[in-house]
């Protein structure tokens, strides 16, 4: 049995990043940059007005200048200014060659056709973007392991990008043991449970942006379970298993990863809730086993299935750290690292009622997991504690 660190520091150890897939840029938010990504040009591409007046080269400010005509954006003829001539331009036109300032239409006068440009008030360049002023051409636009924002999506299309390397979301198979499970909605029977593990684990994936997920529900029976689990490893790029992987003589989740070629890298944890959690892997993929009441199935994902996850996309999907003020005393046994159900509010902390693992009602309406160290045996209200903070969508 190892430590909490010990389990934290093996998964990340063992886990690495996806093939990178080329995406197409209105696809790729939320994901990672599996590459630099490269200007393919300048932008702007040409000398461009960011202002609604006229475009005139400044060394002509003092002189009466003739209006030639208008430039608005999406104008496609390239225009070449005449020297004592100004054009009537608009936001985001080009710019005339032959200009290299835009006069704001306050600080002019216009007299008989002609335009006096109020020279005090200008200066050389005004309200001009010059070419490549947002990039120029073969520089890094974004440099790899950039995570794809809205911003940084729209930043790429406005310089013209329409495709890129990205670390895609893994597809993942969830597989749900254990003969006494019943779904929602049917009718509860004498000695059997709703199943609630994968509508959890649905959820905490979904809302961390990973949408390709399955769910397949298998008994008691180590070739049943043998067979899925090989099936699982040709699919998709992840597979966790709730259930079966303590010692009872109906626990086969152990002897079916070894039974498909999983390497076991662990097999217990001093934890609780959790402690017969087991990761293994079968090539380059990973392999949980995660216990099987409810409670302890998402206190595994949360602290340990996240740290892969973060690896194989290049998200840092990690739970926050923080401390808080305990507001109730505290005792444990010491040997294990318990983590407990809680909610925080300010700089203070509550541990919820019903901490036991088959209970998913703290869970509900907790925020954070209080962590408590393996050494420790008791509290008292109003000792700092460490937590750690819920994804709250």
């Amino acid at each position: 049995m190892i430590t909490v660190t010990e389990a934290k520091q093996l998964i990340a150890e063992h886990s690495s990043p996806l093939v990178p897939i080329v995406m197409p840029l209105s696809k790729a938010a939320g994901l990672v940059l599996a590459e630099d990504v490269i200007a393919i040009q300048d932008i702007p591409a040409y000398p461009q007005s960011s202002m609604d007046g006229y475009a005139f080269a400044y060394e002509d400010r003092a002189r009466a200048l003739r209006i030639s005509g208008e430039q608005a954006a999406g104008d496609g003829i390239e225009r070449a200014l005449e020297p004592g001539t100004a054009v009537r331009i608009f936001t985001g036109a080009a710019v005339p060659r032959g200009a290299d300032t835009v006069v704001m239409q306050e600080k002019v006068e216009r007299k008989e056709g002609m335009l006096y440009v109020l020279e005090e008030l200008v200066k050389k360049g005004d309200h001009v973007r010059p070419r490549g002023s947002e990039i120029e051409l073969d520089s890094i636009a974004l440099p790899k392991h950039r995570l794809l924002t809205p911003p940084a999506i729209g930043f790429l299309a406005a310089i013209g990008i329409s495709e890129l390397a990205v670390i895609p979301s893994p597809s993942i198979r969830i597989i749900v043991t254990g003969n006494e499970l019943l779904q929602p909605g049917e009718k509860l029977e004498y000695g059997k449970v709703f199943e609630a593990s994968s509508f959890a684990l649905q959820a905490a994936l979904q809302m961390h942006k990973i949408q390709d997920i399955s769910v397949v529900y298998v008994r008691d029976d180590l070739q049943a379970m043998t067979q899925i689990l090989k099936q699982a490893f040709e699919q998709v790029d992840l597979v966790l298993m709730t259930g079966g992987v303590s010692v009872g003589d109906h626990d086969h989740t152990l002897a079916a990863a070894e039974a498909s070629g999983v390497k076991q890298i662990f097999h217990k944890v001093k934890q609780k809730p959790g402690k017969p959690f087991y990761f293994g892997k079968k090539g380059d993929q990973c392999f949980f086993g995660l216990p099987g009441n409810p409670a302890s199935v998402l206190t595994c994902f949360y602290e340990y299935v996240l740290i892969c996850l973060s690896k194989m996309t290049g998200r840092d999907m990690r739970m926050k750290e923080s401390k808080a003020i305990l507001q109730t005393d505290l005792k444990k046994a010491a040997g294990l690292t318990h983590f407990l159900r809680a909610f925080y509010e300010g700089d203070e902390v509550r541990i919820g009622a019903g901490q036991e693992s088959y209970k998913l009602s703290s869970f509900a309406t907790a925020n954070c997991l209080v962590v408590l160290p393996e050494e420790m045996e008791q509290l008292g209200a109003g000792a700092e504690v460490d937590i750690h903070l819920l994804p709250q969508g």
